[in-house]
């Protein structure tokens, strides 16, 4: 976006403006409930809320800004059909837009989208292709077809519509919860959170908005720090939907003038905070959807309302199963430890005892004679994987191994 199209832009009336795409949003999408977590609250000392967009049409944020803008659309924008290249939520939202309003739609999609997102998209009527191995290799893919088809093409996140549309979820955080301290969401290209901040500031300067992200999607931070956008080579993050290289320019011009605060968190922070959506309030989030709430414990402060907006919930199975596995690790919830004990009756029996005195249940064991570090030993070595009650009671298993004199080693 040219310079100045963003000063344009940035010289709206940005309440008026999103209040519009509500009304266009009005029996189109759900109004999302604040839900208080006294699980949250509880571990961090400090009111944490809820607005949990994975309950959503289509399953995340993404259909706010995307129906808003092809609502906006003139039916000459519409003919020929709509372009527009996504990481997996934008696409379900502009599918559904697409068909809401009788038109086609082709999205571009990395190559690495969960095969859940793909085949969401698709139900929705949409083409699909893929191409490339990050949103913006995509992105260039969608901007050439958009010239070549004569398609309109619908951005992501860099659009003022589509972040009026993503706005009307700050309106419906603070008309819900009017004595909130501060709203905190995930960044990727800027979208969601350049129409929380629009919003919020225009009704309520005092409300603190913050932004997470994960250490391996460090565009947003690098840019703000250099004061200008810098293009990232390469990014890792388990978090798909906010692994972009470069914000948008709009977005970055509004994020650099009223961003309160930046979060950076780590993957595992995020694969424990998926896990804890599911044990505590029965939820499935996405990785980038569990970012506020990772961000959240170091923003926690007594007295503080925080309102983490949970931003999308799509997740293929495969993922969350690895994700599942990798939470309980982190959390202590999965050990697994080797033991070399001498090749003779009983000493498998005596670990079992030992483990089940302590209340460490069994997953999984590997008696192996061919693994000793001395074949000729007379030796074997037994690999345990167990399941425990967090890091004090890994402690207390590995002590209790120690004074009965057996060798450990633990894997993970």
């Amino acid at each position: 976006m040219e310079q100045s199209e963003v000063r344009k832009y940035l010289k709206q009336d940005h309440k008026a403006e999103i209040d519009r795409a509500a009304e266009r949003l009005s029996g189109v999408i759900k109004p999302t409930p604040l839900i208080k977590s006294d699980y949250y609250s509880g571990d961090y000392g400090c009111e944490v809320w809820l607005k949990p967009e994975n309950l959503q049409v289509t399953g995340s944020f993404k259909i706010r800004g995307a129906y808003n803008k092809i609502a906006s659309l003139e039916k000459n924008e519409l003919k020929n059909g709509i372009v527009s290249a996504s990481a997996g939520n934008h696409a379900q939202g502009v599918a559904f837009s697409a068909e809401h309003r009788g038109t086609k739609a082709t999205i571009v999609m990395p190559g690495i989208t969960p095969l859940l997102k793909v085949e969401a998209t698709k139900a929705y009527g949409a083409e699909v292709v893929l191409y490339g191995d990050a949103y913006d290799e995509s992105f260039e893919k969608a901007t050439e077809l958009a010239k070549e088809k004569g398609k309109t093409f619908i951005h992501p996140f860099d659009d003022y519509q589509v972040i009026c549309g993503q706005g009307t979820l700050a309106k419906e955080i603070i008309e819900g919860l009017e004595n909130a301290d501060e709203i905190i969401c995930p960044i990727g290209g800027g979208g969601l959170i350049s129409g929380i901040l629009l919003y919020a500031k225009a009704v309520n300067p005092n409300i603190k908005i913050i932004g997470v992200i994960p250490e391996g999607s460090p565009a947003i931070k690098n840019s703000l720090e250099q004061g200008k956008l810098k293009r990232e080579k390469s990014i890792y993050t388990c978090a798909e939907g906010v692994a972009v290289k470069q914000p948008g320019t709009l977005c970055f011009a509004v994020i650099k003038e009223h961003l309160d605060e930046l979060v950076t968190v780590s993957e595992r922070d995020i694969m424990e905070n998926i896990l804890l959506m599911m044990e505590k309030h029965k939820f499935v989030a996405e990785a980038a959807g569990v970012l506020p709430l990772a961000g959240a414990r170091k923003r926690a402060r007594a007295d503080r309302k925080l309102v983490c907006v949970l931003s999308g919930g799509n997740i293929d199975t495969v993922t969350i199963s690895s994700v599942v596995n990798q939470g309980m690790i982190s959390r202590g919830r999965i050990m697994c430890f080797t033991v070399e004990l001498p090749d003779k009756p009983w000493q498998l029996v005596a670990v079992a005892s030992l483990l089940a005195r302590e209340g460490a249940n069994v997953i999984e064991l590997d008696h192996d004679q061919f693994k000793a570090l001395d074949r000729y030993s007379n030796r074997v070595v037994l690999e345990v994987t167990v399941e425990t009650n967090g890091p004090e009671h890994i402690e207390r298993v590995l002590a209790a191994l120690a004074a009965e004199n057996f060798p450990v080693k633990r894997i993970y």
